[in-house]
């Protein structure tokens, strides 16, 4: 599978897409002074310890506390086999601890305890960070786990031979603390081993010399932004090109290659094109198609998505499709069809939490055997942890996966205040963004000198004059041109008035 990762990055927002085989699976956003806590690590101290719900609370300098369960910090134990035990890229529990050998909260900690922990899912729908004490460090190649003497290999890494080669790496590091070879590390040289163990040695070091001089609550490391993280971890062996559209990025992931990835520093490429890069490579009409609760299908069937407070529900209809042969086959052909879709969409719109997935009914069994077995596989694809159940008799597949960060929906748009609440509409700041790059995409419908009227709904041009003036006073400084906003309660999002 033939991998490329995109980089759009400018001043108010960077977005990264990763393609598979020309096709976008994921999009990442991160915003300007909304950056994600996911990977941070924090000095914190302990506010309060709940033992009836076996978790405290600790104070990491935000405003709500963050959420750490007691098996998030009880410690493993040293028998626990990393590389069996978890099912994606880092540690979890040992199947075999019961709920009765673990430590009590209450014994563990206690208040005004001053721990180190890391962020694991970031605040979301008022609730605070969870956290962790179990630190883990990703490299390209591996994830070190400071003050743990063990090695492991992913779960994902089926090749028993391809395991045996990788432990035989690990243990030829040496130095303090457990490593884990991720899932991207099969094929890799010990060479690529090396640079990751000292770009993490180094980097757990500087965590501890600033543990030291510091007093909770505190920041001991930010994670990396988004534009580095993303090709760390979707940079692997099957990558072809990372392209960036921006050459101050384009200089620090260079810095970044040099120290973790130089094979890859060759395939790292600036993208100067006249096309917005993501417009150029389809993802911007990935975007707009993964907003829209219905997917249609090659053969005229559809998926429709349906996000709740619960569950996220997916329906897979026959649509215009009818078939040539039988019933059984037209419906067994049209879910085979949707199962890569689903996977998609569930990767692209980053959802998370229980899904539940509704096939057509199928009578064979043979058939809907073929269509979880397909299911299994395309989920592997997914980076995210995922579980999958059996499919049910009325042909349903329930699917539970991993959620750390919001997803594209609740990031890009909000709650529709004409229907209270029943739809969505973008967000002002979705909304701004989208407005700059349509004034600055080429060629230019400007003359230098203009004046340009904006027609724009009134909260939007609040947000354009108060909280975020600099994103249209970058783009009419870079046109030559100056902007008159207008606000309209007759403009549902914003409309430029042109000669």
């Amino acid at each position: 599978m033939r991998t490329e990762i995109l980089v759009n990055a400018t001043p108010p927002e960077t977005r990264v897409a990763l393609l598979e085989d020309g096709r976008t699976v994921e999009v990442l956003h991160e915003r300007r002074g909304k950056s994600g806590l996911v990977g941070n690590v924090y000095l914190g101290r302990v506010h309060r310890v709940l033992p009836g719900m076996q978790a405290a609370f600790v104070s990491i300098g935000l405003d709500r506390d963050a959420f750490l369960y007691v098996e998030d910090v009880a410690p493993r134990s040293p028998e626990f086999d990393f590389g069996d035990a978890t099912v994606a890229d880092g540690p979890g529990d040992s199947e075999e601890t019961t709920r009765e050998e673990r430590p009590r909260i209450d014994d563990l900690l206690k208040e005004g305890q001053e721990i180190v922990v890391q962020v694991t899912k970031d605040p979301m729908g008022g609730k605070g960070p969870r956290v962790t004490a179990a630190i883990s460090l990703p490299g390209r190649a591996l994830v070190y786990l400071p003050g743990v003497r063990e090695i492991g290999i992913s779960r994902r890494i089926n090749d028993e031979a391809e395991r045996d080669r990788l432990r035989g790496i690990l243990e030829g590091l040496g130095g303090e603390g457990g490593f884990i070879a991720r899932t991207a590390a099969v094929s890799m040289r010990p060479e690529d081993f090396r640079a990751d163990f000292r770009y993490l040695t180094e980097l757990a070091a500087k965590i501890a010399r600033r543990r030291e001089s510091v007093a909770a609550p505190a920041l001991l490391h930010r994670e990396l932004d988004l534009a580095a993280r993303s090709v760390r971890d979707f940079a692997g062996p099957d990558c072809a090109v990372i392209r960036v559209d921006d050459e101050g990025a384009y200089g620090r992931l260079k810095e970044l290659l040099a120290d973790i990835g130089p094979a890859l520093s060759a395939r790292l490429e600036l993208y100067d094109r006249p096309e917005p890069l993501f417009e150029f490579f389809g993802v911007e009409a990935e975007i707009e198609n993964a907003l829209r609760s219905r997917v249609t299908l090659p053969s005229g069937g559809s998926l429709v998505i349906h996000q709740t407070e619960a569950l996220v529900a997916i329906d897979v209809n026959t649509g215009r499709f009818v078939g040539k042969d039988a019933l059984e086959e037209t419906v067994f052909a049209v879910n085979l069809e949707a199962v890569p879709e689903v996977a998609r969409q569930i990767r692209l719109r980053d959802l998370g939490g229980l899904l539940v997935v509704d096939f057509i009914d199928m009578e064979l069994p043979e058939h809907r055997s073929a269509v979880y077995a397909r299911f299994e596989e395309e989920l592997a694809k997914d980076r995210a942890r995922t579980r999958v159940l059996p499919l049910s008799e009325f042909g349903l597949i329930e699917v539970t996966r991993q959620r750390s960060r919001g997803n594209i929906e609740r990031l890009l748009t909000r709650a529709c205040p004409a229907c209270g609440g029943g739809g969505r509409v973008k967000t002002d700041l979705t909304l701004a963004l989208d407005l700059r790059r349509e004034l600055l995409a080429p060629p230019s419908l400007f003359t230098p000198g203009q004046t340009v009227r904006i027609r724009v709904q009134p909260s939007l041009a609040r947000l354009l004059e108060e909280e975020e003036s600099k994103i249209l006073a970058e783009a009419a400084e870079n046109l030559g041109v100056s902007l008159e906003i207008v606000g309209d309660e007759a403009v549902a999002g914003y409309e430029v008035l042109k000669d």
